[in-house]
């Protein structure tokens, strides 16, 4: 991750906060703009060449701002943990609106997740590779090639688990309720309570590979050598476990 300038953001954070103030938020943003570079190199390490990474550095800076806006420092939350997922969030929407996604990979995707759902809800269990490759009559060498391509061009997130009419974003489970209506501050602790005992039921390692992305931050690579595995092995993992999560938010609890 990157390491900005070692000064203490505390006083300009509490200042901001307390007046709002423009050039304020501005030095906020000069601060943390190297968060937006590595987040906008970590998405576009799997894009291919003809996106322009100065592009998603532009659509990543709109993710800094609405996170700078919406950061509740007295929380005793880490902004940098917070802000990447809105970073992120803003470079993948902005792509998605692009629709510069092959249909195929599209349809792949969607034939995955749709078999992952079968295969799960009749065994009431998370299923292995094998199971699932031998489920869909495909190889598993080439079921995990889908999924790596499936999570490296952006298809699959974690954010997205949270429903495609949500309001709320991976980054939200962590602001203040404060400010919400006591419906919508029900409707946020509730949100929170389902994905995370989702997460927890998922095999020990497809935890660990959304807590270290998500959570802590590391990226794909580092996460391999944490798990001893390649990288690519890490996205297919990742894909594959944002896939069950989504079905287990959306379908029978097992």
């Amino acid at each position: 991750m990157p390491e900005n300038e070692k000064i203490d953001v505390g006083p300009l954070w509490e200042e901001y906060k307390a007046h709002g103030d423009q050039d304020l938020r501005d030095r906020l943003i000069v601060q943390y703009s190297p968060l937006v570079k590595f987040v906008a190199g970590r998405v576009g390490a799997g894009l291919p060449r003809s996106v322009d990474q100065s592009d998603l550095v532009s659509y990543g800076i709109f993710g800094l701002i609405d996170a700078i806006d919406k950061f509740e420092p007295e929380r005793g939350f880490k902004f940098e943990t917070y802000a990447i997922n809105r970073i992120k969030g803003a470079i993948l929407d902005e792509l998605r609106a692009l629709d510069w996604v092959p249909r195929s990979v599209r349809a792949r995707a969607r034939e995955i997740e749709r078999s992952l759902a079968e295969l799960e809800h009749r065994e009431q269990r998370s299923v292995s590779d094998d199971e699932l490759a031998a489920h869909m009559g495909k190889e598993v060498d080439t079921l995990r090639g889908d999924l790596a391509e499936i999570s490296t061009l952006g298809l699959v997130a974690l954010d997205e688990v949270l429903g495609p009419d949500s309001n709320s974003s991976l980054s939200d489970m962590i602001s203040d309720r404060s400010r919400l209506s006591p419906e919508a501050a029900f409707q946020k602790e509730e949100t929170r309570r389902i994905l995370g005992d989702a997460i927890n039921r998922l095999p020990e390692r497809e935890r660990l590979v959304l807590t270290l992305y998500y959570f802590e931050g590391l990226t794909l690579a580092e996460i391999g050598d944490v798990l001893s595995v390649t990288e690519s092995r890490v996205c297919q993992i990742h894909a594959k476990s944002v896939m069950s999560l989504r079905n287990r938010m959306t379908g029978p609890v097992f």
